[in-house]
């Protein structure tokens, strides 16, 4: 017998832990979303709630028309978010607004979404496929592989202090210099280190003999 709340092999994800393991797999969802090495738009239409709202929040844009509207409306269900309506969402538009989102669980107009800067633009009702492949027209102009860096250090950046987010700039940096073509450094291997490794060659066999037994006392 199949009851509600069982999964596809009919074990029981009833209970408290039944509920974090399906949180922990939306989770997991919109993090392989955010995470895509592929640029993501979201285009709303309509209402965007509780999960929702959450997709859009892990996607890299998001356009929607004048009579979306937006919201976290769980909290009169007596149940909270499970993937990003607590999270994303505070790193979005902060923390006082988020709990101004969740507690009074209010449907807010899209024009609010991009005062906030929770979403990108606003466009007629009637426009919203229009204004998707124009960024679809734009985004495909683009270096891709740039627009891969770039994903990836500010989506990683902004959950790290600011030395550490620099670093990843930096690093981007000489990336994007090594794809340009300026890859090679004077003082590294060339990889002649990895080649020696294999090979067993005599700059391996230096640099192991200095070194295996080095303080080792």
């Amino acid at each position: 017998m199949h009851r509600w709340g069982d999964d596809e092999f009919g074990n029981s994800t009833q209970g408290a832990n039944g509920v974090m393991r399906r949180v922990r797999i939306y989770q997991d969802m919109a993090n392989s979303l955010e995470e895509l090495d592929k640029l993501t738009i979201s285009a709303v239409d309509g209402y965007a709630v509780g999960g929702g709202l959450e997709i859009t929040m892990a996607c890299d844009f998001v356009i929607a028309t004048e009579r979306a509207k937006w919201g976290m409306p769980e909290v009169d269900s007596g149940i909270t978010p499970g993937w990003g309506g607590t999270t994303r969402l505070a790193r979005y538009i902060g923390k006082r607004r988020t709990k101004e989102i969740n507690i009074i669980g209010a449907l807010m107009p899209s024009k609010r979404a991009v005062e906030w800067g929770l979403w990108n633009r606003i466009v007629p009702d009637d426009k919203l496929d229009e204004e998707v492949e124009a960024l679809l027209e734009v985004l495909r102009s683009k270096n891709q592989q740039a627009c891969r860096q770039l994903k990836y250090i500010i989506n990683r950046g902004c959950e790290t202090e600011l030395y550490t987010a620099q670093g990843f700039e930096m690093l981007s940096a000489g990336l994007s210099g090594a794809v340009n073509g300026f890859w090679q450094v004077a003082d590294a291997d060339q990889g002649q280190g990895v080649a020696g490794f294999e090979e067993k060659g005599a700059l391996w066999k230096e640099r192991r003999a200095l070194s295996k037994n080095f303080w080792t006392d």
